[in-house]
């Protein structure tokens, strides 16, 4: 028992310091001023839309599409993959009056998911680079061409990775704490293992891809339900870097309602299962930079999710006046310090995208307890579901995040 407490120390200490080295990291890179670039010719962009039963939203997506201002080639693809709505009704109107929008149905077929339809849309497209957006977003108009900017003029550089905002922040608790989590875990984290590491990882929207690479290290897993995740450590074990730009935004709704960020997040979770599962097989997911990238699959979706239910215990026993098991080390204090580095990411994410509020404060101060403790429930659940999965020999189904009317618009 001794031995099993001083080892969930260390690796408490181990992670809160990494953590906060990444996001000291993600401030300074957040912080630093912009090297010029010059770029003579801007390549061709296809940019891949996956959808599915999207009449709530894709209007509002196309209107963003449209204003994308970027100066070369640009084709947007709604790619339909049997939608039963309106949503196709939608996306041929707009394909009618703008050249540069067109519409795709894509043929039914199996496993169904987004990267069996991304890649159909680029085995029908022919574009140098290509850029995936969810069927809910609004990308900002410079979007693509910061992305591109960014990795032309980063060296061994295949594609880039922009900033995720919620466009529905506003709406309630559960959104707001979302939009806080994603300045944190998807940018500002993002950014310190860049300036630390350089490794970048596609977000699965707002993120640029370079054609040829996918020649090299194969087209979408089909069966990959993080598809993003899994073809970042392909894309990293074969030596090409994905930087970040943080001033490439898109916005994008986000669940409002617990029921669907539970089946949302377990989608996620089970995803980077499978990527886990992957890697005990395959040696590529374990040298060079990609064993960071590995390393920090296996340290966020299953040591932290870990430790902060340790952390629980301690913290929930001392309260009751519970002995805690005899050590040399103050186990209290180890829960404090979770907390304290816990607060202190987002602190530090709210101070540097300018939205610091009295509410968003208390927000914070109450995450660790509420939110945080949402994914000790998802992890079982997605191991649960991935396991029970694999002993039936049988895939998880695709499942749709859910969309909401009147998600207004980004900027």
């Amino acid at each position: 028992m001794t031995i099993l407490l001083y080892a969930s120390a260390a690796l408490f200490w181990f992670l809160l310091l990494f953590y906060s080295m990444v996001t000291v990291a993600g401030v300074k890179q957040r912080t630093n001023l912009k090297e010029d670039c010059h770029i003579e010719r801007y390549p061709s962009v296809a940019v891949f839309i996956p959808a599915y039963n999207e009449a709530l939203v894709i209007k509002d997506t196309l209107k963003a599409m449209q204003r994308l201002d970027y100066p070369g080639q640009l084709d947007i693809y709604l790619l339909d993959d049997q939608s039963s709505d309106d949503t196709g009704t939608i996306a041929q109107e707009f394909a009618r009056i703008f050249s540069s929008i067109h519409y795709i149905p894509v043929p039914d077929g199996k496993p169904k998911g987004k990267s069996r339809v991304l890649n159909y849309g680029l085995r029908i497209s022919d574009s140098e680079y290509f850029v995936v957006y969810d069927a809910d977003n609004q990308p900002e108009p410079d979007a693509v061409k910061l992305l591109m900017e960014k990795a032309l003029c980063t060296d061994k550089a295949v594609g880039a990775v922009g900033y995720v905002k919620t466009i529905n922040y506003d709406k309630n608790i559960l959104t707001r704490m979302i939009g806080l989590e994603f300045q944190v875990f998807q940018l500002l984290m993002q950014c310190g293992r860049w300036g630390l590491f350089k490794l970048g990882s596609l977000a699965g929207t707002n993120m640029l891809v370079k054609r040829e690479v996918l020649d090299e290290v194969g087209m979408y897993d089909e069966h990959a339900l993080a598809e993003d995740a899994e073809l970042t450590v392909r894309i990293t074990a074969a030596g090409y870097l994905l930087p970040v730009e943080s001033e490439a935004r898109t916005w994008e709704q986000e669940p409002e309602s617990l029921k669907a960020f539970i089946k949302q997040r377990t989608r996620w979770l089970s995803g980077n299962l499978y990527i886990m599962d992957k890697s005990l097989h395959e040696f590529d997911h374990w040298k060079g930079r990609t064993f960071f990238l590995s390393m920090q699959h296996l340290l966020t979706y299953f040591v932290f999710i870990t430790l902060l239910l340790l952390s629980d215990i301690f913290f929930i026993s001392g309260a009751l006046g519970y002995s805690l098991p005899k050590a040399d080390i103050p186990l209290l204090l180890i829960w404090f310090m979770s907390y304290i580095v816990y607060v202190s990411h987002f602190f530090s994410s709210i101070v540097i995208d300018g939205n610091v509020t009295l509410r968003n404060v208390l927000l914070i101060f109450l995450m660790y307890f509420t939110y945080a403790q949402i994914f000790i429930l998802l992890l079982a659940r997605s191991i649960f579901v991935y396991t029970w999965g694999r002993i039936r020999d049988k895939q998880q189904s695709w499942e749709k995040t859910r969309r909401f009317k009147d998600q207004g618009e980004g900027g």
